[in-house]
């Protein structure tokens, strides 16, 4: 049976690459690819069962964590992570007009902070307009002389627009992380383990106790983060990804999360995958 994959639409964003390059990751035989209007969506087809698989950003080099993915993941917690690939990201300026012309510039929210000190000098009185997508950004300056959109340059020969900056990140190594979700937890090989968790006291030292379990156990983190609970002023998620150097540590990984539980509100796993580079051509 074709697997259908979702991923933030419509054709052309990195998201696309993104799907195509972790269903093959994943072997799935001749995928559906099903575009989907916002992050938020993306997952609920997961959440839902209205697909088998999604792909969504979870964090970028330059802006940290998507938050629309960490808060759904969040929400959704039978939903697990099962691989990841980290994409460099180069953002053009793409337009039916001219540079000298440009009074609006549209993308995604995530697209338009990468650029910001770019468009601050370049075109430092054009009004920023936030979209779904960098694809959707770019559908909607079409025929349009003084509005811009950023995006992959690959939705220039898709749209039939011209190439106005490239590349226009502010910096050079931006890349973004884009995650494979699935109901189903990976079984095979990881590097990464990732979890969420809200503490059931906050005093002091509560966070830091838990920290030092993972210290204790001899885990390294490559990212903690923390994201508003929504329930009250003053209470976080914290989000936590762990290196995995070797297949033993899985054993050890399992009794840590168990010693972590007890200090915890709630206890999120969102599972252990492999995450790699790519290099797009």
């Amino acid at each position: 049976m074709r697997k259908q994959v979702a991923y933030l639409g419509p054709q052309g964003t990195y998201a696309e690459k993104a799907a195509h390059i972790l269903s093959k990751l994943a072997n799935f035989q001749t995928p559906i690819f099903v575009p989907c209007n916002g992050l938020y969506s993306v997952i609920k087809s997961i959440a839902y069962n209205n697909c088998d698989a999604a792909v969504v950003p979870i964090e970028n080099s330059v802006e940290g964590g998507v938050t629309a993915t960490l808060d759904a993941l969040w929400k959704f917690p039978d939903i697990c992570i099962n691989k990841a690939i980290v994409l460099p990201i180069k953002h053009a300026l793409i337009s039916d007009g001219e540079l000298s012309n440009i009074s609006e510039v549209l993308s995604h929210p995530q697209a338009l902070a990468q650029c910001s000190e770019w468009l601050s000098e370049k075109l430092p009185n054009a009004i920023t307009l936030p979209t779904n997508s960098t694809s959707e950004a770019v559908n909607m300056v079409k025929g349009s002389k003084f509005r811009a959109a950023i995006g992959s340059k690959s939705l220039i020969q898709i749209e039939g627009l011209k190439e106005l900056a490239f590349p226009i990140n502010d910096v050079p190594g931006n890349c973004t992380r884009f995650v494979l979700l699935s109901k189903e937890a990976n079984s095979n090989s990881a590097n990464i383990a990732s979890f969420a968790f809200s503490l059931i006291s906050n005093k002091p030292g509560a966070l830091l106790e838990a920290i030092n379990y993972i210290a204790d156990f001899g885990f390294n983190m490559s990212k903690i983060e923390s994201r508003p609970s929504k329930r009250e002023l003053g209470e976080y998620i914290i989000y936590i990804d762990l290196e995995i150097t070797n297949q033993n540590n899985i054993g050890n990984l399992f009794e840590l999360k168990n010693n972590l539980k007890p200090l915890c509100r709630t206890f999120v796993d969102f599972g252990n995958y492999f995450s790699e580079n790519i290099e797009l051509d």
